[in-house]
């Protein structure tokens, strides 16, 4: 019993190796389609498990040359395209951050109590001492983030007030209806 489980599975594994290989057809001069897994010269691949050449391959040897070449600087085209965009996403992405940093250490300057919320869910005050330890944590943060922190006035207002709406102009004449 011991032995039959080696002889099986390299029975298993010939087999398998010999389902993976490339699949040739081809006609003979009288007709007859020729399947084997050996190139024939005028046999065409029927099924492949290998990658298949690229068309640079198959051109003239004159025109191998200008394609590979043109390959090349098309692929230099998207790397330097990718890379645009990998720059690009990440300057959104570190201006986001930058963005979320200042709002906090504003919040932060602006307000007198600040919260944290416990397992429980309930909130839990800071204390002045922690309070100053996170406002400090903050302004590293955006320093770190934006490279500057944004000037505190005290003399400005705190909240601003909301500026009312305008009333939209209507026309009277147009307004009516006839």
């Amino acid at each position: 019993m011991l032995r039959l489980v080696p002889i099986t599975a390299l029975i298993l594994a010939g087999t398998f190796s010999v389902a993976r290989a490339d699949v040739f057809r081809w006609v003979d001069e009288h007709g007859e389609p020729h399947y084997s897994d050996q190139w024939v010269p005028g046999s065409t691949v029927i099924k492949t498990n290998k990658a298949r050449p690229s068309s640079d391959t198959l051109t003239p040897s004159g025109q191998k040359s200008v394609v590979a070449s043109g390959n090349k600087v098309s692929e230099q085209l998207d790397d330097q395209a990718n890379a645009r965009a990998v720059q690009e996403d990440v300057a959104k992405t570190r201006a986001a951050k930058c963005k979320a940093a200042q709002d906090r250490y504003t919040k932060a300057i602006e307000n007198n109590r600040v919260y944290k919320q416990t397992k429980d869910g309930e909130r839990e005050f800071l204390s002045d001492a922690e309070l100053d330890a996170y406002r400090e944590t903050a302004r590293k943060d955006v320093q770190g983030l934006c490279g500057s922190v944004p000037v505190f006035n005290p003399e400005t207002p705190l909240n601003p007030q909301p500026q009312p709406i305008p009333e939209p102009k209507v026309n009277p004449a147009l307004a009516t209806s006839e």
